[in-house]
């Protein structure tokens, strides 16, 4: 007998660990059984339900098009309190009408803002958020993105593409797209985020891939990744000492034009490569001639041939 009183305790002591464990408290304080019973929210007091919401916010109904308003999909703020999940309990901005007794995420604070859409949106590309270049120049999430009337097809931007959103900030980036000589972005193929992460990453210009430029560029451009038997210096340094990788009014998105480029690092060589050589006044210089210095050295990223110091061809 006494062991059945033990064997009872304990599965009673279980059973009360499990219920804690599998009880999650969701925002402004109701209380969520997590273990299958997504529905099954306890409401306490303070809250109104959207549909009192909707009443007067009838503006507001786009949300039930997009996935916050899918009851069916956990994660939701449909699948906890509505509308409240994120504004807050309702009933004292309901009564009284007042607009500061509800959260306004256009008139709280940038981090206090974000903070709501981080409670539920901490994963994946929007990890690293907190202490990014974007949270500390205080934008907030809804400075991009809009819940209740998102104008693109994807992300819910408040703008209808990515490059219009990302052009209210980086005018300069985004103009140079339309030179001459660019990422497909403005064909669609590339969008701003194919190389950068807006929502944070540990590398530098909020770039997705690896910790130095190089790595992004030979994300695609891999025959130029290496390793070669003779290195270009400039390349191993970093891919931007040559091109823009937004755009250019030159050949190969380069910052400078052919020979120039080149003459900017080779001002004394071997042969007359500058108009500052005594010979090359003389007999004149190559800059006149077509692309200049790869006419000749034309494995400029780097040789894997023993002869191929001077990245001949």
């Amino acid at each position: 007998m006494s062991q059945l009183r033990v064997v009872f305790a304990f599965a009673t002591a279980a059973f009360a660990y499990t219920l804690a464990v599998t009880t999650t408290a969701a925002p402004g304080g109701q209380v969520r059984l997590a273990a299958g019973q997504a529905g099954a929210v306890q409401t306490l007091s303070g809250y109104v339900g959207s549909d009192t919401c909707l009443g007067c916010h009838d503006d507001k109904q786009g949300m039930a098009g997009t996935i916050h308003g899918k009851a069916a999909h956990p994660r939701s703020p449909e699948a906890a309190q509505g509308c409240e999940t994120c504004h807050g309990p309702g009933q004292p901005h309901a009564e009284s009408g007042d607009p500061d007794l509800i959260r306004s995420f256009t008139a709280i604070p940038a981090r206090e803002a974000s903070a709501t859409c981080t409670s539920c949106h901490n994963r994946g590309v929007h990890s690293q958020w907190s202490g990014s270049m974007h949270d500390t120049r205080n934008l907030s999430c809804v400075t991009c993105h809009s819940v209740h009337s998102p104008q693109s097809e994807t992300a819910q931007l408040k703008t209808s593409s990515e490059i219009e959103t990302c052009a209210q900030c980086h005018k300069a980036q985004v103009l140079k797209v339309q030179r001459v000589a660019h990422m497909p972005v403005r064909e669609g193929k590339m969008t701003c985020t194919s190389c950068h992460n807006p929502h944070g990453s540990t590398n530098i210009r909020l770039l997705k891939v690896g910790n130095w430029v190089n790595e992004s560029c030979v994300s695609c451009h891999t025959e130029k990744r290496g390793p070669f038997l003779w290195e270009h210096a400039a390349g191993r340094e970093s891919c931007i000492s040559c091109h823009d990788p937004h755009g250019s009014s030159n050949d190969r998105m380069l910052i400078a034009k052919l020979p120039m480029l080149c003459q900017r690092c080779h001002i004394g060589t071997r042969h007359p490569s500058t108009i500052y050589d005594n010979l090359a006044v003389q007999n004149g210089s190559n800059r006149i001639i077509g692309r200049g210095c790869v006419n000749c050295h034309a494995q400029i990223h780097g040789s894997n041939h023993p002869s191929g110091s001077t990245f001949l061809r």
